[in-house]
This record gives C-alpha cells, sequence and structure tokens, in this order.
C-alpha cells in the first residue's frame, strides 16, 4: 500500500542529534521506505530553544503550541494549523514558547544518514 496515515503515537521519539536540551523528533516515514522525503514528529518541552544551520529543507506544521523560528532577517511565531517553512543553509533559532509545542515536519532530501 502507498497511501499511509501516522499519528504522533506511531513515532519513535528520541532526543534531537546532537541536543541535551527537552526536544524529541521521531520518523514515521524516511529513506527505510524507498521515498524522496522524511515526515515525521516533533516534541518541544517548554521554552526550548534549538540553534541550527539547516542541513535540509524542513517543512514545520505547528499542531500544538506556539514555535517561533529566527534568523538574521527577523522572526515569525506559529501556532496550531499554521507552518514554518525553512531553507537548507539557513542559520535559525528555533524556540518553544511555555506550553511546549507538538509539530509534524517534512524534509528533503532526508536528515539522517542512510543508515540511521
Amino acid at each position: 500500500m502507498t497511501i499511509h496515515k501516522f499519528a504522533i503515537a506511531d513515532a519513535p521519539l528520541e532526543r534531537s542529534p546532537g541536543q541535551v536540551g527537552d526536544i524529541f523528533v521521531g520518523n514515521v516515514l524516511d529513506q527505510r521506505h524507498g521515498g524522496p522525503v522524511t515526515i515525521g514528529f516533533g516534541r518541544y518541552g517548554p521554552s526550548q530553544i534549538l540553534e541550527e544551520t539547516m542541513a535540509v529543507h524542513d517543512t514545520m506544521v505547528i499542531l500544538e503550541g506556539k514555535i517561533t523560528v529566527a534568523d538574521d532577517q527577523g522572526s515569525v511565531t506559529a501556532g496550531p494549523g499554521e507552518v514554518i517553512a525553512m531553507q537548507k543553509g539557513d542559520k535559525v533559532t528555533i524556540r518553544s514558547h511555555e506550553d511546549g509545542a507538538v509539530t509534524a515536519y517534512v524534509t528533503y532530501p532526508h536528515w539522517q544518514e542512510p543508515d540511521a
């Protein structure tokens, strides 16, 4: 079957690579499934900050809470039902607010190594 449906309960949430904060991600569809994109979920604890240079194009859909993403051009804040798109090479600071956040994401290309 090529049609898939996922819930956050399907995602094997793990601490975001290289991070020590309360930020977890879990892929539900990635290179192991043969597709060109990675799809997954993220969970951010309250008031977490992640500074990152984007290694991939990342589209984040906010499901719960609020996320603010800032770069040298300014910042945007998104809440449930809104989308933040970050491009490969962008230097960003991602911040969750006091209630934390739950997100869904799509990246291109895959952000993990093939054997991960």
